[in-house]
């Protein structure tokens, strides 16, 4: 009797453990950090930061700094969205007093893209603790780039906390961007999906496009390229407010390419980059037609939507919802563009391009001039390799986990 119930204690065990090892338990750089804060001893501090930077328990970085008897914050700065994390896409952000700490929060979203001289003048180091998702044209990574280039200039430290790639640390795709095509949705020569964190792409950026600050990257503990965000045990927070899901950040890479035409890509409904249309579309001919693609790891239901924001606004759509069945196999870049493809070819009379900003997401203009010349896809492809393979061997020094 005792010999069973000592199996049966074994087995909860290791059960317990399996389950625990299988939710993750990576620690961000911000719970690192805490471990022992003494990096920002002595020292006046400034955050970047929105409501992703968050330890294990859900505290904002903004109430853990501002509460620590080591700490002392002295200022906030506010990227695309807002300290709040509250404002749409484009959405200018002005400066503020935040309510909670009565500290000043600097608008990097507003009249400048760059903390000034007179924002720094009070801060001996500036932290950066956001949560990216993986893609070359969302803009965080800009305005962190952009605050690296500040500090330089004003002899100040920049630390970043570092965060997973919600989409895992291996996958790198799409073309690599052009420098004609540079602007604050894509400002260096790297990749659409770039496998890499923030603080990995911050040793990248300080480094190989000569910002030459004074960097920390305070890195993670237990986190593997291999692991997606749901793997990592920690809670998804939207990094903005049309990033509602893991689910969602897996297509963002592709789908993000809708935002350079007339098509919806789902801002004002329940699942914005997962559904997409425009009045004008038939969506059982759509999806018949993207499903007969084959697609690996997706395929493609019939949706009927009516926007209360952004394109058609207040108008019925059709179109079709996209099911990512294989996240491993997904290739979200050459998906969005298959996508693209089939509504240029079915409805080239109502189909309109915003040229500069699709060239911008894309870093270039040949992939509208293959879709308007009808040219190969796979052809476009194949002639981003040798620029992905310099990219790949490029980050190699960067790389802070296996």
């Amino acid at each position: 009797m005792l010999k069973k119930a000592i199996k049966v204690l074994v087995l909860l065990f290791l059960l317990s453990t399996i389950t625990a090892f299988a939710k993750g338990n990576t620690m961000t750089g911000l719970d690192v950090l805490l471990s022992n804060p003494s990096l920002l001893k002595g020292k006046r501090v400034g955050v970047i930061t929105n409501p992703t930077g968050i330890d294990r328990n859900g505290q904002s970085v903004v109430d853990l700094f501002y509460q620590h008897k080591d700490i002392n914050l002295v200022a906030i700065f506010a990227p695309e969205h807002g300290f709040r994390g509250d404002k749409d896409a484009g959405a200018n952000i002005g400066d503020a007093i935040d309510p909670k700490t009565k500290l000043p929060v600097y608008s990097l979203y507003g009249k400048t893209l760059k903390p000034t001289y007179d924002m720094l003048s009070k801060v001996d180091v500036l932290v950066f603790d956001i949560q990216d998702i993986g893609a070359r044209f969302y803009t965080y990574i800009y305005t962190m780039a952009n605050a690296m280039e500040a500090c330089a200039e004003a002899g100040k430290e920049f630390m970043v906390l570092d965060r997973p790639n919600p989409l895992g640390g291996h996958k790198v795709a799409g073309p690599v961007l052009e420098l004609a095509y540079a602007s604050f949705v894509g400002k260096y020569p790297i990749t659409v999906t770039h496998g890499l964190t923030v603080g990995e792409l911050a040793e990248l950026f300080n480094e190989q496009f000569f910002i030459g600050c004074k960097l920390t990257v305070v890195p993670m503990k237990n986190w593997q390229r291999g692991q997606w965000f749901d793997e990592t045990g920690l809670k998804w927070v939207n990094p903005s407010p049309n990033i509602r899901s893991l689910a969602a950040a897996t297509v963002y890479p592709g789908l993000c390419f809708l935002e350079g035409t007339n098509i919806s890509e789902g801002r004002g409904t329940e699942t914005p980059f997962e559904i997409f249309g425009a009045p004008f579309i038939n969506s059982d001919r759509l999806v018949k037609e993207l499903n007969a693609l084959k697609l690996p790891g997706c395929r493609f239901e019939a949706a009927k939507f009516t926007p209360t924001t952004s394109k058609w606004e207040g108008k019925v759509c059709q179109g079709a919802m996209i099911i990512v069945t294989n996240r491993e196999q997904f290739l979200p870049v050459e998906t969005g563009l298959y996508i693209i493809n089939t509504l240029y070819t079915l409805y080239p009379r109502d189909f309109a391009w915003n040229e500069s900003h699709f060239d911008r997401l894309l870093g270039s203009n040949k992939p509208r001039e293959v879709i308007t010349n009808k040219k190969s896809l796979g052809e476009l492809f194949a002639s981003w390799q040798a620029r992905q393979e310099w990219f790949l061997e490029s980050r190699e020094n960067y790389l802070l986990y296996k």
